[in-house]
């Protein structure tokens, strides 16, 4: 797996192809937007039919990054799981797996827009505020929400948006749509820095409003 190594707020990152952002000096595993529970949300609520195997999935390549990198910390931004509700319906098997794979570290849960109930508002650690939706004026931050994503050879791929006073994770479950980069809400956030887009490798381009 490859990753891109950049500088924000002072400190190092290692932005991964899978979506994952690490944290070398904190030791520290951070993702956003997981949305388990995606396709049993949308059958109960009458929508579009989905194959049942994102939650399964998402948590395969959750379980690849930290075999890899055996981070000591784990964060993850809000959206934990699709709704409330998701969290509920979550199969014992996928229930038992994401319990492993946040049991055996220190693992920190910020309440996301879909999943209230999950974790907190947010945190402070190391300088930098761990939240789920960017705070203008209120950085440096790291969050998600947006499911970031960046064109380039006609073709749009999930990225993470790196600013002076921003750091935007892209979704990391499958199945999540995006929000293009140049979207008016991320411009106000991000209006210059770097897209970081992900896939089978990372591939860094500038940002800039025009």
């Amino acid at each position: 797996m490859t990753g891109y190594a950049f500088r924000f707020a002072g400190q190092d990152f290692v932005a991964r192809a899978s979506g994952a952002l690490y944290w070398p000096s904190q030791d520290m595993l951070i993702v956003s937007d997981l949305h388990l529970g995606k396709s049993e949300r949308m059958a109960r609520r009458g929508g579009a039919l989905l194959p049942p195997f994102e939650t399964r999935e998402t948590l395969l390549r959750l379980q690849t990054e930290l075999e890899d990198l055996r981070p000591s910390r784990l964060a993850l931004l809000g959206d934990i799981y699709d709704d409330n509700s998701a969290a509920v319906a979550l199969p014992e098997a996928e229930r038992a797996q994401f319990t492993d794979l946040t049991g055996c570290r220190e693992t920190f849960l910020i309440a996301g827009n879909h999943d209230s109930a999950s974790g907190a508002e947010a945190m402070a650690w190391g300088g930098l505020s761990l939240r789920h939706i960017a705070m203008p004026g209120q950085g440096p931050d790291i969050s998600g929400h947006y499911h970031p994503k960046a064109r380039v050879a006609g073709r749009a791929r999930p990225a993470f948006l790196v600013g002076r006073d921003h750091l935007i994770l892209p979704a990391f479950g499958h199945y999540t749509g995006g929000l293009r980069s140049d979207h008016p809400a991320l411009q106000a956030l991000v209006p210059d820095g770097i897209a970081i887009l992900t896939g089978r490798r990372c591939l860094p381009i500038p940002i800039t409003v025009r």
